[in-house]
């Protein structure tokens, strides 16, 4: 007979007293420190951070400006103008975060709410009246977003490429139904969006208000935002886990052009018009907003909220540019500075820039 060969097991170790640990000083966290601590609070902790930088700015204003600051009232009405200035890339944000928070990205916001504007205000759909003008804007801007979104989930194109491509080409398409000419709108329900007000605060300030609660639910208490940050962060694993990744992309870029469409019905308000240059640039202050905000370029995390205080911040910067008397172009270079800073902090905390192109490189290589 051989003797069978005995295992040791490790030795365990006693339970702890919970009482003896706290006397001896070492007081277990509890679930609220903890959660704050831990990566549940990250979002919480990065939107105080950006309610400070707001109070700075506010401070800068009081003192740079302080003839116009000790009068409450003209604060109150820059305040509005401040929310006011924030609304039509406000609500582009909120789309353009849920298509980052997927692992994408749109190049061609700007764009579509040109082509939705222009779309709008020709006179066959002023003919419609409001409710015309307003479906016809919503469509075209759902209607392009689902050709990206399609172009880029079925047709496996980088969303870098198929949405600058669709940059050029809405911008093409809008300049060829307005002739290049300025279209003017003559509904006076869609201009009153703009010069309307309610209880003291504009229209527009009470729809940015209704896209940010709608796109908050939709994020944090729905199916579909459980599915966007996992899609985001990891596709396989959210194939393999039942999610249908092509269409639910292809979703995420038919809300961007939802959110694009409502934006052009509150642009063209605002300036009684549309034509193809309009909204300029507003693929890059919706993205720099977005990665202020707290969102991951590389995808899987982000936060409404941090968003919309991304674009207020921005919108602080130019008012305060504004009454300064400061010059556009310092302006710009201020903004490129807090867009580099927040991108370097992402690298350092989560690596997101390194991750955004590796897996771009993986999209044009496989």
């Amino acid at each position: 007979m051989t003797d069978t060969p005995t295992t040791k097991l490790p030795a365990q170790s006693p339970p702890v007293d919970r009482a003896e640990t706290e006397a001896a000083g070492h007081r277990a966290p509890t679930g609220r420190i903890s959660w704050w601590r831990g990566d549940g609070g990250d979002g919480a902790r990065r939107n105080l951070a950006l309610i400070g930088v707001l109070l700075i700015l506010f401070v800068i204003g009081a003192a740079t400006r302080s003839d116009l600051y000790s009068n409450p009232d003209w604060v109150w009405a820059n305040m509005l103008s401040i929310l006011k200035l924030a609304s039509v890339v406000g609500v582009v944000t909120v789309g353009m975060t849920f298509v980052i928070i997927g692992g994408g990205i749109d190049l061609s916001v700007g764009a579509i709410v040109a082509l939705a504007g222009v779309w709008c205000t020709t006179v066959a759909t002023q003919s419609f009246g409001a409710g015309g003008m307003v479906f016809t804007a919503v469509v075209v801007g759902m209607g392009v977003g689902l050709v990206n979104g399609v172009l880029i989930a079925y047709g496996r194109l980088v969303p870098f490429i198929a949405t600058l491509a669709m940059l050029v080409a809405a911008r093409g398409l809008a300049a060829e139904i307005s002739d290049k000419q300025t279209q003017i709108s003559q509904n006076s329900t869609i201009n009153g969006i703009a010069s309307n007000s309610l209880l003291g605060i504009p229209l527009l300030v009470y729809i940015l208000a209704a896209v940010v609660i709608a796109g908050w639910v939709l994020l944090n208490r729905t199916t579909f935002g459980r599915r966007t940050v996992a899609v985001g962060g990891n596709p396989e694993a959210a194939r393999l886990a039942g999610i249908d990744v092509k269409r639910h992309t292809v979703l995420l870029y038919v809300l961007s052009g939802l959110c694009c469409g409502i934006a052009a019905i509150m642009l063209t308000a605002q300036a009684t018009s549309a034509q193809a240059a309009m909204a300029n640039l507003y693929e890059l202050d919706a993205i720099a907003a977005v990665i202020i905000g707290g969102t991951l370029l590389s995808g899987g995390r982000g936060t409404i909220v941090g968003s919309l205080l991304g674009v207020i911040i921005f919108a602080t910067i130019t008012n305060l540019f504004a009454i300064n008397g400061l010059s556009t172009e310092a302006q710009n270079m201020v903004k490129g500075g807090i867009i580099v800073a927040a991108v370097l902090i992402q690298q350092v905390q989560f690596g997101s820039l390194s991750q955004f192109f590796r897996r771009n490189n993986r999209l044009t290589t496989g």
